[in-house]
């Protein structure tokens, strides 16, 4: 789907591939590992292997099932990444002797409890961007300030939607019972990617309405955004790109409760300051939905389907951030690090503002 950005600047052209030499990812673990307990946590290096065929590999190698093996996240398949994955210590021994040529252990220690999915605060990515001239680069440096700055969009990256792109249409079928999918995951799997195209549609919606406050004049927004005129000022008055609206359901930052935003300045303030942010629905069962003007507008990216909702936030903060021009290989080198469950490729995008697949 064609979608808006939130950077103000024209797209910037470079050559972007997905390949372990150009894209590599370093998951950040939760918590400290105890060194004591009856689990092995192991820290290990794969390439152009998805997280399930290499779980799979060990298991293998094990005479385990793929259950027995726990991981924090699944991580792109075509990248150079490093992980933590966990086994019960009796298998130690048996894995000093383990080698494939696109695993390596890197470390072993012992820690009290399996690894679980979410067990990670974020992922540390480092990624090459190719055939860039000089005014790219300088582009580039400025596009990567204002990112560190104000932070960006938590969209869905293209990896959501299988290799296609259209595993959404799947699975609005089978999440509205019009067609069948037998085996367990993949039904969750493509439900979840009807889910994220109608969370991206309501993000892009947003931007589009963030643009178009900082573009037009408040009398001109009232019949644009069919809004109050006072609720206009207020959204132009907010110093953030993006404009919170009343009946928001915003959420501390980086983890915490979900409230709803009641238009008072304290919010606005702790939003600026990053303490909190903005959240997105995810549609389905048992979801806090938002109300007011804010609900008006969420609605129409809303299905009644036979799956659990939630709520992801909608704007988030890259820390870390770092970027430095190579001339003579005509590249461009960024480090950034974000938080667990969004995409390096949505940044990448939000550079060369248009679609990177």
């Amino acid at each position: 789907m064609d979608r808006f950005y939130s950077l103000g600047h024209a797209s910037i052209d470079f050559r972007f591939k997905q390949t372990p030499r150009d894209f590599v990812v370093e998951e950040i673990p939760l918590y400290e590992f105890s060194g004591e307990g009856e689990h092995l946590v192991m820290f290990v290096r794969k390439k152009n292997l998805s997280t399930m065929e290499m779980v799979g590999i060990f298991a293998r190698y094990l005479g385990i099932k793929n259950r027995d093996i726990g991981y924090a996240g699944l991580k792109d398949k075509h990248a150079m990444t490093k992980q933590y994955i966990s086994i019960h210590k009796q298998h130690e021994e048996a894995l000093k002797n383990f080698e494939h040529e696109g695993v390596k252990i890197l470390s072993m220690v012992h820690h009290n409890n399996k690894i679980r999915i979410g067990h990670l605060k974020g992922n540390r990515f480092y990624i090459k961007l190719k055939k860039v001239n000089p005014t790219s680069a300088m582009k580039l440096d400025e596009a990567l300030k204002n990112i560190s700055d104000s932070g960006m969009p938590n969209y869905f990256g293209y990896q959501r939607f299988g290799n296609d792109g259209d595993n959404h249409i799947d699975g609005e079928k089978i999440a509205k019972g019009t067609k069948k999918e037998r085996n367990p995951k993949i039904k969750k799997l493509l439900i979840s990617a009807y889910q994220s195209h109608l969370f991206n549609m309501w993000l892009s919606r947003r931007l589009e309405i963030n643009t178009l406050v900082s573009s037009f004049e408040a009398k001109e927004l009232e019949s644009l955004l069919n809004m109050p005129i006072d609720i206009i000022k207020k959204l132009k008055a907010q110093k953030h790109p993006f404009k919170v609206i009343l009946g928001d359901i915003m959420e501390h930052y980086p983890h915490g409760r979900l409230f709803d935003f009641d238009g008072s300045q304290e919010d606005l303030t702790r939003f600026n300051e990053r303490n909190i942010s903005v959240t997105g629905m995810l549609c389905g069962e048992k979801v806090k939905m938002s109300s007011d003007m804010a609900g008006e507008i969420e609605k129409d990216f809303d299905d009644d389907i036979n799956a659990d909702g939630a709520r992801r936030y909608a704007w988030i903060y890259p820390t870390d951030v770092e970027g430095r021009f190579n001339q003579v290989e005509a590249q461009y080198e960024l480090n950034f690090t974000l938080p667990k469950g969004s995409y390096a490729t949505v940044l990448i995008e939000e550079l060369a503002k248009k679609k990177i697949n």
